[in-house]
């Protein structure tokens, strides 16, 4: 008996052996990287603003009587799944001015010398080739030529939307609503989204310049992890001393983005880009040649 139990015992551990299953070996950064679908980053310039106090920009009297010229970028991220469009530049109304329009009060001089027409044709692209469209945030600079993308699909958070269709924005910033009115494919989203379902596009929630501010998370083949920073930060003073301008919507929300923007940037070792520093916009390639 002892004898047919032994062997009973020496059959199971046998078939276990054979029945377990195979370590699989983790795939190497190479293997992952070639997994990743490649996407584009082309760069467009979507105006000049010239900034006339930039004291604006601070909580405290720092740039009291200084001034400073902001670069209005606008992108296109062409994915295998679709095509978005990030930001939209200052208003087409100032294409052809014969001088830079500055606002009644003085504060900003702004310029934009091209059409979103002639820069996607540059790409081979038209306006029906986008199929997203999202901003940062809703202010003027950043909305300029929404209405020509009335067939693409608005993906935003629910807060700037609520933000942007209230009362209180259309009485006191009705430009700020009329950029956006006309889009009617609406996707409202809350917190941070991952657009294609691949971690290579992402918006990530950063509320506080206004209600529903986001920055641009995008994970690229060649290049690596990237962040578009929307209004964040808008000049590098301001991202490494943490400055603030007068006229955010929420300064307490604000600090706390910057410290998950800052967590994040270094959990992903992306580099980050500052959408209005001229010397970022500078160092991206212009369309038609792009970032992969």
């Amino acid at each position: 008996m002892k004898k047919i139990i032994y062997v009973l015992a020496i059959l199971a551990i046998a078939s276990c052996k054979q029945g377990a299953p195979r370590q699989e070996a983790a795939p190497s950064a190479e293997e992952i990287t070639d997994s990743k679908p490649e996407i584009k980053l082309y760069t467009f310039d979507g105006g000049t603003v010239q900034v006339n106090a930039l004291g604006l920009f601070a909580q405290d009297e720092t740039y009291k009587g200084q001034s400073k010229e902001f670069a209005d970028a606008f992108y296109v991220i062409e994915h295998p799944k679709g095509t978005l469009m990030w930001d939209a530049g200052l208003s087409e109304g100032l294409i052809g001015l014969p001088e830079p329009y500055t606002s009644p009060d003085g504060n900003f001089t702004v310029s934009r010398r091209d059409s979103v027409v002639n820069q996607l044709a540059s790409i081979g692209m038209g306006v029906e080739d986008i199929e997203y469209i999202a901003f940062s945030h809703t202010h003027f600079d950043h909305t300029g030529h929404a209405s020509a993308f009335s067939e693409a699909t608005w993906l935003v958070q629910d807060a700037e939307y609520d933000f942007v269709m209230g009362e209180q924005v259309k009485e006191s910033n009705p430009e700020m609503y009329d950029a956006v009115k006309g889009l009617k494919n609406i996707q409202k989203i809350n917190g941070d989204y991952d657009l294609f379902g691949d971690g290579t596009v992402v918006f990530k929630y950063m509320p506080g310049h206004t209600p529903g501010h986001q920055v641009l998370f995008l994970d690229m083949k060649e290049h690596g992890p990237l962040l578009l920073s929307g209004d964040l930060y808008h000049f590098y003073e301001n991202r490494e001393y943490k400055r603030i301008p007068i006229f955010n919507y929420d300064v307490a929300q604000t600090r706390e983005s910057m410290k998950t923007f800052e967590a994040f940037a270094e959990e992903k070792n992306a580099k980050v880009y500052l959408q209005h520093q001229k010397e970022d916009f500078n160092k991206m390639p212009k369309a038609p040649n792009y970032l992969k």
